[in-house]
């Protein structure tokens, strides 16, 4: 299924003097073409050249939005033992808590949905192992006509958590007791429309203690409420391409609250079977909504697909050599330790014409793709809210939403400045040469000077820390560059260091703080000095070096061919001595 190559790469193995800044992916990379087939001969120069020029001038549209949010309905006092026992002793009243008890329930909540399928003539289809859900529900709804109902319910046997009754012995002999299982059973999905969300779907278990999941698409909400409010737009898949009152499809989206989606889980709660009667729920024993995944997606439609071709062809080009897992925080503003889980790794794989880029970080992910050739879809899905202390429950989805919303948009601004690090000619001499600024001299930062890249290297690191670095930061960064202990690196080197990069306006104090930011002016000319030495001097030099390289390399022998026809010039002339 895949031919390509798959690169670990670890701090201790890839210096960055070499690599530059970086950042964890999980790279799926295929071959740059599209549908339309490669880049024609000689089409490049009417094509967008960067990653910059494609952002900043061939999104013709952009949308920001909730994509696809997975939420788990579950009754808070029932997940655990003794909360079970309280649910049949004291609320129900009986003598004492077995599975015998829950069996009755099972089978009533079993019963009411089947009443419901005669009832409303709803389609009951059993998946089939392997089967796409997706795939089956959308042909069902392609058949429905009402304005809102259940279109489809399927069934399927799969895990879940349940409580089982185990039998205990004490000295007046056997008696039952409650313990937290697994087991395999019966869930029913039941695919529904609303006049507000469009398609969704509720699953539930169908043995104690009923547990659920609701499955909606904040797209499809975008899409209903653009029907309902006659804005015209083109659909697609999966989001929008294109709308006739770009902000008001934008205030749609901003508008998909927490608020809502409970407000939709209650009404349809009521109207679908439920396990637990009235006077349960009157009791409390009502379901609450968690967050198990959520997506937050940037869509950015292109002038044409040739444009996300280019985009995704730079991408590959200059990211290959990624891996660095302490990086990862550039992009989701977290730090890394040795403790954080996850696996960190840059791999290449050839499947298809479709190129996709994967950010990892713990349980949580970003993915950039090109969608159906038209548009740049940047998307983080968050699996676990605690990875970044946020907690599960519905009502902390605005924190999350700033989250996923501003590390799409982090992804986007590294490989913006990242790719497009070409700084001018005279900024370039400039900092071969000693400057007075406000009466202050500060040292030239030279490009061969082993010592400026390293302080260049660190740098980057710290573009994307919300709160900054501080003189102990970079003091560690820089001697994990040099190869030294910390300790080695003397107070004034390091005010040194900071006093030339802020004098030079590479960085620059946050107020009423002792920690700094680097600039935009900063980043792009440790960029620059980092990619031409490890992309270009480097292997240049080592290319050209015989003792190095083979000679039958081209650029030696380019190189070869050069000198000999310079010194025949020179005997032709009489020049040679």
């Amino acid at each position: 299924m895949t031919d390509g190559c798959e690169s670990m790469v670890s701090s201790g193995l890839r210096s960055s003097l070499e690599c530059g800044p970086s950042w964890v992916l999980l790279w799926t990379a295929e071959a740059v073409g599209g549908p339309e087939g490669p880049l024609p001969t000689g089409a490049h120069m009417s094509l967008p050249r960067t990653v910059a020029e494609v952002l900043s001038r061939h999104v013709v549209f952009e949308l920001e939005s909730i994509d696809r949010m997975y939420l788990n309905l579950y009754v808070p006092d029932l997940q655990w033992e003794l909360g079970v026992v309280s649910f049949f002793r004291f609320h129900r009243g009986h003598s004492f808590a077995s599975g015998a008890l829950m069996s009755p329930m099972s089978k009533g909540f079993v019963a009411r949905i089947e009443e419901l399928v005669k009832r409303d003539s709803v389609p009951l289809v059993t998946f089939e192992r392997g089967q796409r859900k997706e795939d089956v529900a959308k042909e069902h709804l392609a058949r429905f006509r009402q304005e809102e109902g259940v279109f489809l319910i399927g069934k399927a046997q799969e895990k879940a958590r349940v409580f089982r009754t185990e039998r205990r012995y004490d000295e007046k002999g056997p008696y039952p007791w409650i313990v937290r299982s697994t087991a395999m059973v019966n869930h029913f999905y039941f695919y529904c429309l609303d006049a507000d969300f469009g398609p969704f779907f509720l699953k539930f278990g169908t043995y104690f203690p009923y547990n659920g999941k609701l499955c909606l698409n904040g797209h499809e909400y975008l899409k209903q409420q653009l029907h309902n409010q006659g804005i015209a737009f083109e659909a697609l898949d999966n989001g929008i391409l294109s709308c006739e009152n770009v902000e008001a499809a934008q205030a749609i989206c901003d508008g998909l609250s927490a608020e809502k989606i409970e407000a939709l889980a209650r009404k349809w709660l009521r109207r679908l079977p439920h396990p637990f009667t009235r006077k349960d729920r009157q009791a409390g024993y009502r379901y609450d909504l968690s967050i198990l995944q959520a997506e937050f997606s940037l869509t950015q439609v292109l002038d044409r697909p040739a444009s996300g071709r280019v985009f995704f062809e730079e991408v590959i080009r200059e990211n290959l050599d990624l891996g660095r897992p302490d990086q990862v925080q550039l992009i989701f503003n977290r730090r890394v330790n040795r403790r954080t889980p996850g696996r960190f790794r840059t791999r290449v794989i050839t499947d298809g014409v479709t190129p996709s880029l994967h950010v990892d970080y713990k349980h949580s992910r970003i993915k950039q793709y090109h969608k159906e050739g038209r548009g740049l879809r940047t998307e983080a899905t968050i699996n676990d809210t605690r990875d970044f202390g946020i907690g599960r429950r519905l009502k902390n989805l605005p924190l999350l939403r700033e989250v996923g919303f501003q590390a799409n948009r982090r992804l986007l601004d590294v490989q913006r400045l990242s790719h497009d690090c070409v700084i001018a000619e005279s900024a370039f001499n400039r900092l071969h040469q000693p400057i007075h600024i406000q009466g202050q001299r500060v040292s030239a930062l030279r490009f061969a000077d082993p010592r400026v890249h390293t302080l260049l290297a660190a740098l980057p690191t710290f573009r994307l820390h919300a709160d900054g670095f501080s003189n102990r930061d970079l003091r560690e960064k820089l001697a994990a560059l040099s190869g030294v202990r910390p300790e080695e690196i003397t107070p004034g080197r390091m005010s040194y260091e900071l006093r030339r990069l802020r004098l030079r306006r590479f960085i620059r104090r946050i107020p009423r703080t002792h920690r700094y930011e680097i600039t935009h002016l900063g980043l792009r000319t440790a960029l620059f000095f980092t990619r031409v030495r490890a992309r270009l001097f480097r292997p240049a030099m080592t290319t050209l070096l015989p003792d190095t390289h083979p000679a039958d390399h081209r650029l030696q022998a380019a190189f070869v061919h050069v000198e000999r026809a310079i010194d025949d010039w020179c005997v032709r002339e009489k020049l040679a001595s």
